[in-house]
């Protein structure tokens, strides 16, 4: 298990490096229209290494004797890693409000077991309510797919 953390903290904190590294190149500052590109991104990957290197600095001062995951646990650890994995790869071909809205939808309705109702209202809300706040308010771009083109964004 030491192992493991100390892989997946170096592996996070890799990724960690390069948003950070990917914010400074769009700009970290507040400006006179509110934060830049590279402000929200920044400041997660701050955290992001922070939380690795906590996590690193835990697993080296303790090893346990347990495994990592157990075959039971690894189910329920793919069941979340799977739709996330699909929902990075939809933002890119269909953009990240509609992949946010699919993602909800199929993670309420068919991992969480929640009614219909719920998860498509959180599937609607969640993604027009980022989008105001990011698009609007903080004019801070995300991506955009097909739809948003044909609605005009």
């Amino acid at each position: 298990m030491r192992a493991a953390n100390l892989i997946t903290a170096a592996i996070l904190a890799a990724v960690g490096v390069l948003v950070l590294v990917d914010a400074l190149r769009l700009g970290i500052r507040w400006g006179t229209d509110g934060p830049q590109s590279g402000f929200f991104p920044f400041w997660l990957a701050v955290l992001l290494i922070g939380c690795c290197l906590a996590i690193a600095v835990k697993a080296g001062r303790r090893a346990s004797p347990y495994a990592f995951v157990t075959r039971q646990a690894l189910g329920p650890v793919l069941a979340v890693v799977g739709p996330a994995a699909a929902f990075v790869v939809l933002t890119q071909a269909i953009g990240l409000y509609v992949a946010a809205a699919l993602y909800l939808a199929f993670y309420m309705r068919w991992v969480g077991r929640h009614s219909w109702a719920a998860a498509a209202g959180l599937a609607v809300a969640f993604p027009v309510i980022t989008f105001l706040v990011f698009e609007r308010w903080f004019l801070v771009p995300m991506p955009k797919g097909p739809l948003e083109a044909w609605l005009g964004y």
